[in-house]
């Protein structure tokens, strides 16, 4: 019996002796200088992507669709999905389908340009014949690992 007891306190003295430079260890990796991260904006065109659905038109409804986008770090979207939808299918697969149309300005991780998510409200109202974006892109998550990112619009 005092052997096991001897043996469980040289464990707990190396542990108690570890702790100090596993506590080290972590404080080093927490030092290191802060990453500089600039999201994707959009690139203003003449033409909207974003057309509003003409059966949703004529029964002046209005809504919102936010979208998740994946910017490559050319600019190009290649990946899309909802992530807030507008309670209209219609909205939701013309803000899909339209930000695949959509060129951005890479973000930017440092000084490289860098693939990331970034968020986009698309609002669809009855003051125009088109939908129209705010032009402001918010970081926002990757997804969630029960959501399913689509390509393109569902039937």
């Amino acid at each position: 019996m005092k052997k096991l007891a001897a043996t469980t306190g040289a464990r707990e003295t190396a542990l108690l002796l570890m702790a100090p430079i596993a506590a080290a260890a972590l404080m080093t990796g927490c030092a290191e200088e802060a990453v500089t991260i600039e999201e994707p904006q959009v690139i203003a065109t003449e033409e909207s992507p974003f057309s509003y659905p003409a059966a949703l038109w004529d029964q002046d409804l209005e809504g919102e669709t936010v979208i998740m986008v994946r910017v490559t770090e050319d600019g190009a979207v290649d990946s899309v999905y909802v992530l807030e939808s507008s309670g209209e299918a219609a909205f939701d697969s013309v803000a899909v389908n339209g930000a695949r149309d959509l060129r951005f300005q890479p973000g930017r991780r440092d000084d490289r340009q860098a693939t990331m998510w970034a968020r986009l409200p698309v609002r669809f109202h009855k003051g125009g014949a088109e939908a129209e974006t705010d032009g402001e892109v918010e970081p926002g998550p990757e997804p969630r690992a029960d959501s399913r990112p689509t390509t393109g619009a569902e039937p």
